[in-house]
């Protein structure tokens, strides 16, 4: 019985230590993606509209991806900043991009309409949270350049005057 026990205990250190490592790399990777202008981590979701987006299509834009929440307030606080935004700079170079992490997509077809949101929303999952350092918290914002690198990172809500001011300066970027 003691020698079940032992090989049970092991076993759970063993998964709990892989997992901690695991998140532990996906932070620092997060950390050190605006750090070091890490490549963004492309992904293929799908859209409310059923239809597949790739983040590498964005390639040659500067792009705002927002990872959310229809139930979470400030990310309902930001948004009509971010349709704003979309609006002001999109024929500059702009793609907004929302990722919400609601469990199915009619809360957010709801919020999409309500809003009157002007940019495409895919359904994210914890596979392309874990992809940008593992999302714990909403809304948390990247700021990604036209060559695809993770030049900002934005955790809780943000001063609409800090994205436009950052998004100005990736629109001057080549």
């Amino acid at each position: 019985m003691r020698f079940a026990l032992a090989i049970g205990a092991f076993a759970l250190g063993a998964v709990v230590a892989h997992h901690a490592l695991r998140h532990h790399h996906a932070r620092r990777v997060a950390r050190s993606a605006t750090a070091d202008h890490l490549l963004a981590p492309d992904f293929t979701l799908r859209q409310l509209d059923g239809h597949d987006l790739h983040l590498s299509s964005y390639r040659g834009k500067a792009v705002l991806l927002d990872f959310w929440a229809t139930w979470c307030d400030p990310c309902r606080e930001e948004t009509p900043h971010f349709v704003e935004l979309q609006h002001k700079y999109g024929d500059r170079g702009l793609q907004i991009i929302g990722v919400s992490m609601d469990d199915g997509p009619e809360p957010v077809r709801v919020f999409y309409q309500q809003f009157h949101v002007n940019y495409p929303v895919v359904m994210g999952n914890a596979n392309t949270g874990e992809l940008y350092g593992g999302v714990l918290g909403l809304p948390i914002a990247f700021l990604i350049s036209r060559d695809g690198r993770i030049q900002e990172k934005h955790i809780g809500a943000t001063d609409p005057a800090v994205f436009e001011k950052e998004i100005q300066s990736l629109l001057q970027s080549p």
